[in-house]
């Protein structure tokens, strides 16, 4: 399915707004272009004008901050619309080949599942579906996870000037690959072997570790922090930070993928703190220690893509008036820019390493120095990584030759652990990093470079889209889980539209389109190309009678029968429970000549007949013969 001409619909909320832009073209002799300096803001400003059959001069306004100085500066160097034609282009071809792949594919997938009894909507997309795969590849890595069994050893040495624990660390002949020994006799061989011995210090360093501020956040670590720290979901962080720039004005741009500022904006920085003192005299006294002169990396114009990083405005926000939402989201916001403003955070970071009878044992500790950012956040920025006290614990002073002693050695029995099911957090970091799983390196690089599949502006939808066609469900309140319906959709799909690749060779391409080197046409040509093969492989695995949906009957009409539920509680519910009865007796094979949906072995009053399963939608019936 492919169009002969590309049409647009102007939408509810922008057709006013348009009407507005349209008349006042009638007597424009040029038009600036001041969307976002990007492909996708190039194309949002060429559709209006398109729209409008507007034929007149184009320039191009190129900017990324919103600072007086920084518009001045854009305004006098504006670009001829030529110049910046080209990423038209490309975001059209970008545009245009999503349409073609989620159309063509989730109708193509959709209507096998309806062959198949499943009666929901299979939906495919460049960047849905290889999300969707993500999930479903981590919860069979969590299915088919079998612990493994291993053993660690913990010495408590003593040294003149104290005592401090120190772990084992097994010889590569008894350690697996991650290091750890799995062998209980080895383990306990060892506790017998140095208990109540002396060994000596092989290692004693300590060093003085700066750590500076965490970047200002953009969207999609605003999202993982909200994720991780209130269980917020993603779509729910954007509407809140959409609100606190929109209604509240308290702070910038929330759909940024920057978590840099420009330079231009340092000079602003004290009347910024100055209005979240004035906003909140509850933090004063942070601001009081904020030092407005200290400049962290995060001012760095190489790094400014389209918007700059999220960070508090210069207005007086009247904080009694946030909702719970906002007033989370806006603290940490304002948090993450005061910490700019505050030393690195100090610790001294120590290491011992101690051999006893042969066998090496290593201490680690660490001891804050001085709270520097820390005190401006308020609480630690990241889950610890290591839950093991001896990480934290603070090691006396020794000297490399000097003799310790073992008073006593445990040993701890543990097992591996499955990982983590996604939250939505950590599936939005998971969309941006995708590119590790690419094996190509150059292909990994471009993924690199572009953020990872999906936007800020998008994820938190893709992932909305994902739970409204049930492809995957939340489990209690943070964690997600993939259907049976997203399980059989990924393994039918052929790899390539599955493969986050694909992303990075599309953009490739679009690049070249933007760049000149390649067309719009020759693009979209070779897009075609590509679906009429997809399409052609499933019409043969149809006539071979395959059909990768044919166990998912039951599973669609129990979701039928829900929304059923909905409309006509009553009457429905009876006919739910007659399908739910029958589920079992789908037969893929027999298709509805109606609607090509499978046919359900269903009974009656006047004996057993075939039903649709597409039913209410289709009520064909047959007898049985």
């Amino acid at each position: 399915m492919t169009p002969d001409v590309w049409k647009l619909e102007l939408t509810k909320r922008g057709g006013k707004q348009f009407k507005v832009i349209k008349e006042l073209l009638k007597g424009a002799s040029e038009v600036v272009l001041a969307t976002d300096a990007d492909r996708e803001g190039e194309t949002i400003g060429r559709e209006v004008l398109e729209r409008c059959r507007y034929r007149g001069k184009v320039s191009r306004l190129w900017l990324s901050a919103l600072d007086d100085a920084s518009i001045r500066k854009a305004l006098s160097a504006l670009r001829p619309g030529q110049q910046t034609e080209p990423l038209y282009q490309a975001g059209l071809g970008r545009a245009r080949a999503d349409w073609l792949v989620g159309m063509n594919l989730t109708r193509a997938y959709t209507i096998i599942g309806r062959q198949g009894g499943y009666d929901g909507v299979l939906s495919v997309g460049r960047v849905q579906t290889p999300t969707l795969k993500l999930v479903v590849d981590r919860d069979r890595q969590i299915e088919n996870f079998k612990p493994v069994d291993y053993f660690d050893v913990t010495a408590l040495h003593r040294v003149a000037s104290g005592a401090f624990n120190a772990k084992w660390i097994p010889q590569k002949q008894h350690a697996d690959d991650e290091g750890r020994c799995l062998d209980r006799a080895v383990a306990e061989s060892v506790i017998q072997k140095v208990q109540g011995q002396v060994g000596k210090v092989t290692k004693a360093e300590t060093k003085r570790v700066k750590e500076p501020p965490p970047l200002p956040l953009e969207l999609s670590t605003l999202q993982q922090e909200a994720s991780r720290r209130w269980s917020m979901s993603a779509k729910k962080t954007l509407e809140v930070a959409q609100s606190l720039y929109e209604k509240r004005k308290a702070v910038t741009y929330p759909r940024t993928d920057c978590r840099f500022l420009p330079t231009e904006q340092f000079k602003d920085a004290s009347k910024v703190l100055q209005a979240m003192a004035a906003s909140d005299p509850s933090i004063t006294s942070l601001v009081q220690n904020a030092n407005p002169k200290l400049r962290s990396k995060a001012w760095n114009d190489k790094k400014i893509t389209a918007h700059h990083a999220i960070i508090p405005t210069a207005a007086k926000v009247k904080i009694e008036s946030l909702s719970r939402e906002e007033s989370l989201l806006y603290d940490l916001i304002r948090r993450h820019y005061l910490a700019q403003f505050f030393p690195p955070f100090e610790y001294d970071a120590t290491i011992i390493d101690t051999l006893v009878c042969e066998e090496a044992f290593r201490a680690t500790g660490r001891v804050e120095k001085a709270p520097g950012w820390k005190q401006a956040l308020g609480q630690p920025q990241k889950e610890a990584k290591s839950t093991d006290n001896e990480d934290l614990q603070s090691l006396p002073s020794v000297q490399v030759g000097e003799d310790v002693r073992i008073e006593k050695a445990e040993l701890t029995a543990k097992q591996t652990k499955p990982p983590n099911r996604y939250t939505e957090g950590t599936l939005i970091q998971a969309m941006k990093s995708v590119g590790k799983l690419v094996e190509d390196p150059r292909l990994r690089k471009i993924l690199r470079e572009t953020s990872g599949i999906g936007t800020e502006a998008t994820r938190a939808s893709i992932i909305e889209t994902l739970l409204k066609r049930q492809l995957l469900a939340n489990e209690g309140k943070k964690h997600l889980i993939s259907s049976p319906a997203a399980r059989a959709l990924v393994d039918a799909l052929p790899h390539s539209v599955t493969d986050p690749a694909t992303t990075a060779v599309w953009e490739q391409t679009l690049d070249d389109i933007a760049n000149g080197s390649s067309s719009l046409d020759e693009f979209l040509g070779k897009s075609e190309l590509w679906l009429n093969k997809l399409i052609g492989n499933v019409k043969k695995r149809q006539e071979m009678g395959i059909n990768p949906f044919h166990n998912l009957p039951e599973l669609a009409i129990a979701t039928r029968s829900r929304r059923l539920s909905s409309r006509r509680a009553a009457g429905a519910g009876a006919r739910r429970g007659s399908r739910k009865a029958n589920a079992a007796m789908v037969d893929p094979s027999r298709a509805c000549t109606q609607c090509g949906s499978a046919m359900v072995r269903r009974k009656s009053k006047h004996g057993e007949f075939w039903g649709c399963s597409a039913y209410p939608k289709c009520r064909h019936t047959m007898p049985i013969a």
